[in-house]
């Protein structure tokens, strides 16, 4: 019986109904230009119906003009889309889940920048960023602060800094894309010395507004961040008051490495990350990861590996994902299948907004008629 992820805890201050988060994925729902769009609204709507207790919504940026995964990113970077943002946290809420909001800057993999820019010129995919100067770094970290600061004036219940996926904030931890040779690179104590910034300018700009963070804790490079000075990170990040930490392992360049795809059809196969994340922080952790049943998903909480599990594409796979595992009706749960080959990854990188291909026909149609 999965009691454990159906107990209460406290995030922030806040208190959460149960250990299940959808977390974030980045499916291009958003309208062109970055706009809440009616069909990024029915999705979040649908995600907090599942009966998770705080839904993440991704990846929404701090610069759209320099900063932007894709025109179809979300935009916090402008009260243009205020009202947008404010129709979403409150289309989460109505549904009884928390509402929080994901901010990025995507760095040296800034899709709608004329030129990417970076910590270092570190070649990426066959283009070259150009190196960050101190002060659009500091106007950067201002820029976190100013979105974080309209996902809470949208009525959101927290705000997510995404150092993750090997976006900006993790670009500047990492020793392979950080080769400065000022205070912002070489030591670790010098490389987190940004993502570190961002915390601080944010939460001066938040007060007591929950602030959590998408943490790479592997690249999964050989020589990317690894757990020995990602756990170090975490530490620092607990004592700037970091109200969470949502773990992930690997960037867009290890994700599709043989070994890489292999590992990700393994249930849970980020838990470790998390386990020793948590080892190492008193604040709570969620680990993420392909939990695909209820089991998994209560033995990584009762374990102690983590606090919290994100559900992203097996949530997104199946809304009643929670509601099955309760119920005692596991098997019937439609699975994220582990053989499929990232088919919805490829959708959002080729500019595509994605649909699962474990969805029944029908609802296949649906998803793309809207979209026709």
């Amino acid at each position: 019986m999965a009691e454990s992820i159906f107990s209460e805890i406290e995030v922030g201050g806040l208190t959460l109904k149960n250990r299940l988060i959808m977390a974030p994925i980045y499916l291009g729902y958003a309208g062109e230009g970055g706009t809440v769009s009616p069909m990024l609204l029915d999705h979040y709507r649908l995600m907090a119906q599942s009966g998770v207790a705080m839904v993440v919504v991704e990846n929404s940026t701090v610069d759209f003009e320099n900063g932007s995964g894709s025109t179809r990113t979300l935009r916090a970077d402008t009260d243009d889309n205020l009202d947008g943002l404010k129709k979403l946290a409150q289309a989460i809420r109505a549904e009884g889940a928390l509402a929080c909001l994901q901010v990025n800057h995507a760095g040296r993999f800034a899709g709608t920048a004329a030129e990417p820019a970076a910590p270092s010129a570190v070649e990426t995919f066959g283009k070259m960023p150009r190196e960050l100067t101190p002060d659009e770094i500091d106007r950067i970290a201002d820029r976190f602060a100013e979105a974080a600061a309209r996902a809470q004036k949208a009525g959101f219940d927290m705000v997510e800094l995404h150092g993750g996926t090997g976006y900006l904030l993790s670009q500047f931890l990492s020793p392979r894309t950080n080769r400065r040779s000022d205070e912002y690179g070489g030591s670790l104590e010098n490389r987190q010395r940004f993502p570190l910034e961002v915390v601080a300018r944010v939460k001066s700009a938040v007060g007591r507004f929950p602030v959590g963070y998408r943490f790479l804790a592997d690249e999964w490079l050989p020589d990317g961040l690894k757990l020995d000075e990602s756990t170090v990170f975490a530490q620092a990040l607990a004592r700037a008051g970091i109200a969470y930490i949502s773990v992930m392992g690997g960037t867009y360049e290890s994700f599709f490495l043989p070994e890489i795809l292999e590992k990700s059809k393994q249930p849970a196969y980020m838990l470790d990350l998390a386990a020793a994340v948590k080892a190492a922080v008193d604040v709570p952790v969620i680990a993420a990861g392909r939990f695909s049943d209820g089991e998994v998903a209560e033995s990584a909480v009762t374990g102690g590996k983590a606090d919290l599990i994100g559900l992203a594409r097996v949530l997104w796979a199946d809304p009643d994902w929670p509601r099955k595992v309760a119920g005692g009706r596991e098997d019937e749960i439609i699975h994220c299948d582990p053989e499929c080959p990232d088919a919805c990854m490829h959708m959002v990188i080729k500019g595509r907004p994605a649909y699962c291909t474990q969805w029944p026909p029908e609802k296949v149609k649906q998803w793309k008629s809207r979209f026709v």
